[in-house]
């Protein structure tokens, strides 16, 4: 399995609001739709915290979301373990997570599958705190099974866009040497974008045109890197205007705006993760940029998995009946389902995919 390959499939079994979701299929482009509380961003939570599993921060993790009784469903005294498989075609990880005494939890099973062989099959062992696949990246040849789903899972980056205040990371200056990949809140992002100015050219242009397409007025960034007295080199996202010389501060961005380039970065950036997820990225964004944005997800898709969550109307018309997931609540649980467009076919002679969602053809709608 290659740090590229794409989750086929997935299960997850008692953590928060998803009580059971089993064997379901996960495609190149992923529209998470619902009501507020159903459970989609329970769904992205999950992510996260295979993120922190796979960094070694899985207890650190759960500190800041409380403790154990808030990650599993209806709290510990109705579920007693966290189950998940994660399936990349053949390939497969899967691991149970059980309370332990305080707060956390650890880990009662953990175990990875090359090829769909039992013979490749590699146990990690149980009462473990931390996730052992990390440990087999540099303790093991490259080609180790839990050395390559290690790879997989750590590039996986789950964005969020929606600080744009005054102290927003994303508008403060930002070291060289962290530029290598965009952090889920853009608070790299001008570092990011001077690494791929200098290392690939094509794809800064790129992004710099559909910053363009949707800020008609703007014509670069100003990346010029300041070199600190300790030695660091550190990055600004400047920016000027069509015919003038004048550079702007990041700040002198609308918030609409500064998402835009975020987003346009995200999904244009020429060595992406295999997985990313995109938590809501119509906030703040004028109509045109929406319809931009629902191209952007499209062309991404094709080269790597994308999931998002929206509540907007119109980047739901971007899309297609398959590529959506309604999420509801059913029982106090979350409840994942998937239509195809023959189902709604005779619907969409008349109707955008948009409309069905408001008309509550497709669910996904607040009930009492």
């Amino acid at each position: 399995m290659r740090a590229r390959k794409t989750i086929d499939r997935l299960s997850i079994k008692g953590f928060k609001s998803i009580q059971s979701l089993e064997n379901f299929q996960v495609r190149g482009l992923n529209v998470l739709i619902g009501a507020n509380g159903a459970g989609k961003s329970n769904f992205l939570s999950y992510f996260q915290m295979l993120r922190a599993m796979a960094s070694g921060n899985l207890q650190h993790w759960i500190q800041k979301q409380g403790d154990a009784d808030r990650i599993l469903s209806f709290g510990l005294k109705t579920t007693g373990r966290l189950t998940s498989r994660i399936e990349f075609g053949q390939d497969w990880y899967e691991f149970v997570l059980e309370p332990m005494t305080g707060e956390g939890l650890f880990f009662s099973d953990e175990r990875a599958c090359a090829g769909g062989s039992a013979a490749r099959v590699l146990e990690f062992g149980s009462g473990h705190k931390e996730a052992r696949l990390r440990q087999h990246v540099t303790a093991s040849k490259p080609s180790n099974v839990g050395g390559n789903f290690y790879d997989a899972i750590s590039r996986w980056r789950t964005f969020h866009f929606h600080d744009t205040s005054d102290t927003a990371r994303v508008k403060r200056k930002s070291s060289l040497h962290q530029g290598a990949a965009l952090e889920s809140d853009a608070s790299n992002l001008a570092a990011f974008l001077f690494g791929i100015r200098e290392q690939a050219p094509d794809s800064y242009e790129q992004i710099r045109r559909t910053v363009r397409l949707a800020m008609p007025f703007f014509d670069d960034f100003e990346l010029s890197p300041e070199m600190l007295a300790t030695g660091e080199e550190q990055a600004l996202l400047l920016w000027r205007q069509i015919d003038s010389s004048y550079v702007f501060h990041p700040g002198q961005l609308s918030d609409g705006s500064i998402r835009f380039i975020c987003l346009a970065t995200a999904l244009l950036q020429p060595d992406p993760p295999s997985t990313i997820l995109v938590d809501e990225p119509e906030l703040g964004l004028h109509p045109y940029a929406i319809t931009l944005l629902g191209s952007l997800l499209r062309s991404a898709s094709e080269r790597m998995q994308v999931i998002v969550s929206t509540q907007s109307v119109p980047l739901i018309n971007e899309f297609t009946v398959d590529d959506l997931i309604v999420v509801e609540r059913e029982e106090e649980a979350s409840v994942f389902k998937r239509f195809t467009a023959q189902e709604f076919a005779d619907w969409l002679e008349d109707y955008t995919l948009g409309e069905l969602w408001e008309k509550n053809v497709l669910g996904g709608r607040p009930r009492r």
